[in-house]
């Protein structure tokens, strides 16, 4: 399992004398307690816009991340490929603004409903979704319009 402060974090202290970062968050040990960690300790991460339920993004979260995230109220994660915890929107000024946080059925991944400011995709894009579309709707509907078991014949419960 990774260690967890091996991130720079903004306003991260070191422990005096050993050199190795310190959480500035802890995670209430009752949410830690319910989630359900990959071999190397994260959490996939759902960003979906709150108004809209457009989904934005998947980013990784350990214990810290999502503390702080639960904190301030803005996005962070743990950089598979930097090594590193990032605040969404730092550098870019695409800001996440966290409005809600559920943890799934299973314990196993977050989503992070948002009001996301700017492209929520590195490439840009308003979404990490909108590249490529591997299986198109069929029925003319625009690709992000709410589903709706009720009004979807391919759901009727008396069509088996």
């Amino acid at each position: 399992m990774r260690e967890q402060a091996t991130g720079v974090l903004p306003g991260a202290g070191r422990a005096r004398g050993t050199g190795i970062l310190e959480p500035v968050t802890s995670l209430d040990p009752a949410i830690a307690a319910r989630l359900k960690r990959s071999a190397d300790g994260l959490v996939p991460a759902v960003a979906q816009q709150h108004d809209t339920g457009e989904v934005l993004m998947l980013g990784w979260m350990d214990d810290e991340a999502l503390a702080r995230t639960l904190a301030t109220r803005r996005a962070t994660y743990w950089s598979r490929s930097r090594q590193e915890y990032w605040v969404k929107g730092d550098t870019s000024g695409h800001v996440q603004w966290v409005k809600e946080v559920r943890l799934d059925c299973d314990g196993d991944t977050l989503l992070v409903r948002v009001d996301q400011v700017g492209a929520a995709c590195h490439t840009g894009d308003r979404t990490c979704f909108d590249a490529d579309v591997l299986l198109a709707r069929t029925d003319g509907a625009a690709a992000d319009a709410a589903h709706d078991p009720a009004t979807d014949p391919a759901h009727d419960p008396t069509h088996g």
